[in-house]
């Protein structure tokens, strides 16, 4: 029992660190722009709900920690919430020297650059955390050379040998062992052609990705497809800063390729959606990567970070892609939507992430209780 709640301490006060740290870039992200676009500031919280600790800067802007953690937003000055959407009693009395700090009164580029940094942000963070990684340890190169073949796998009843090295799949080019991994991990059963060198000779093998159980880096049972092969050994190469910049925004844009396809193959049911986590699940995640140490906790926040930016970009109202797409409709029509417009988007976009966190977080019930 009480291993048990140590165990669940030691997840919450992580899964604190690892969301807190992401949410404070992503509003930083929306709050620096903002200040340079000369937007006052009203509100610039970690959480929701109720305020637990907080102070007033010169500007006057509220900086708080409040006590739900699951999130956070910057509240500018003519909004009417935490979603952003414009307070219309105050904006229509506004004073012309109150409308030049009114976010709702900015140019239509500037608020489209506001709402965009806050992903930015997250994105940025991901790519300075693999950037990090990539010149402390160097840049790890593994051939895309079979090493071991899985008994009773595609790879063994495709007859891949050891040895055999693939150049590529279907219309990919393939440098890595790493990019085999990537490939295949969307692929929910379709054929795959494969183009491998075999001493001298160049040959096409046909196969098809099948589910296993395996486990992620935190040592959880996942199933996702593989074609049963593994690789040989990994050499670590020390590159310069560029090229480090280069591979990292590169992994970057591949988490999120990666993860819309999923999120795709959820919506039209080809995935099952068992593997969604929630804050039960990420809170599970952070305890075990804190148990590894503060590099494979730090690896963590850089995956969430670029997932969070990702899903904020979605064209949903009340998340920042749906402000994007409303200014996007703006700038096409000349004229925003009516207010009437926009305040039933944003109940219905309030609507759908409420469902989606409910919907996660039974998931990750499930999994605890059974």
């Amino acid at each position: 029992m009480i291993e048990h709640l140590y165990n669940f301490g030691q997840g919450f006060f992580a899964f604190i660190f690892v969301l807190g740290v992401i949410v404070f870039i992503h509003e930083y992200g929306h709050y620096i722009v903002a200040k340079l676009c000369k937007v006052r500031i009203d509100v610039f919280s970690i959480g929701f709900g109720k305020e637990l600790w907080g102070w007033n800067d010169k500007s006057g802007t509220r900086w708080k920690v409040s006590a739900l953690p699951l999130g956070g937003y910057v509240k500018m000055f003519g909004d009417a919430s935490a979603a952003s959407n414009p307070d219309s009693s105050l904006l229509a009395g506004m004073s012309e020297e109150d409308k030049k700090g009114a976010f709702h009164f900015k140019p239509l580029y500037q608020k489209m650059l506001i709402v965009a940094a806050g992903p930015f942000a997250n994105f940025l963070l991901t790519i300075i955390v693999f950037t990090y990684f990539i010149m402390s340890n160097g840049l790890s190169s593994i051939d895309p050379v079979v090493g071991k073949i899985v008994p009773d796998s595609p790879a063994a009843e495709a007859g891949l040998q050891v040895g055999d090295r693939i150049i590529m799949m279907d219309k990919n080019k393939v440098s890595s062992f790493n990019d085999i991994s990537y490939l295949v991990s969307t692929n929910l059963g379709t054929l795959i052609v494969l183009k491998i060198k075999r001493g001298d000779e160049i040959m096409d093998i046909n196969l098809t990705p099948k589910i296993f159980e395996d486990e992620d880096g935190l040592g959880n049972k996942i199933t996702r497809p593989m074609i049963g092969i593994k690789s040989g050994d990994i050499t670590y190469e020390n590159v310069g800063f560029f090229r480090a910049i280069g591979e990292s925004v590169r992994r970057t844009y591949m988490i999120c390729e990666a993860s819309l396809k999923v999120i795709g193959q959820m919506i039209t049911g080809k995935r099952d959606t068992k593997d969604l986590k929630g804050p039960v699940g990420i809170a599970q995640l952070s305890g075990q990567a804190a148990e590894k140490g503060f590099s494979t906790v730090l690896w963590l926040i850089a995956v969430i970070s670029a997932n969070l930016g990702l899903m904020n970009l979605l064209p949903v109202p009340a998340l920042d892609g749906g402000h994007l797409l409303y200014y996007s409709v703006e700038a096409i029509r000349g004229r925003p939507l009516t207010q009437k417009m926009q305040e039933y988007g944003f109940r219905f976009g309030f609507g759908l992430i409420v469902m989606f966190m409910a919907f996660t977080l039974l998931n990750d019930l499930k999994k605890v209780i059974f």
